[in-house]
């Protein structure tokens, strides 16, 4: 396996994850899955603002990707971006997520940013053993900030410091 950037010909792939996500679990508070050019139309987004996207390959196989993007619109948050991941449904627990996180964590930090959140669903184990593992600390819990699949949902937001 390997890590890469994000190539136009992987929207297909990424937009089949994203949309298990939306569809399948509550890792994304959406309802609709993206259609085809919404997704061409992130990733175009994402090259034009120069934010990576990291993709996991496997003999030619998208297993997740990763990004990062602004955390609110305000100049003053110029330094402190929030992170996305996701893993195909047939790939998670084997430490990809591990794989695609560390190397956009070392981004963020070589572009001089202070600081990476990540809005995790409280009852999303393994997203938090994750984020947590690789240095992230709670920074605090948002009750009852979503609703998804007939039931109120937690969100903890978690917080990596990226500059000493």
């Amino acid at each position: 396996m390997k890590i890469r950037d994000a190539r136009m010909e992987d929207a297909e792939a990424i937009r089949a994850i994203y949309n298990d996500a939306v569809l399948n679990t509550t890792a994304v508070f959406d309802y609709t899955a993206r259609e085809p050019q919404a997704q061409r139309d992130w990733l175009q987004m994402k090259a034009g603002q120069q934010l990576p996207v990291l993709v996991a390959e496997d003999a030619g196989t998208v297993l997740g990707y990763a990004s990062y993007g602004p955390f609110r619109p305000w100049p003053a948050y110029l330094y402190t971006v929030e992170n996305a991941i996701y893993i195909a449904p047939q790939s998670r627990g084997k430490g990809i997520g591990t794989q695609l996180l560390a190397p956009l964590l070392q981004i963020a930090k070589e572009r001089g940013l202070r600081t990476m959140i990540a809005g995790i669903t409280a009852d999303n184990a393994a997203s938090l053993r994750l984020h947590e593992k690789l240095g992230y600390s709670q920074a605090g819990v948002i009750r009852e900030a979503g609703w998804k699949f007939e039931r109120w949902l937690d969100l903890v937001f978690l917080q990596r410091m990226l500059q000493a």
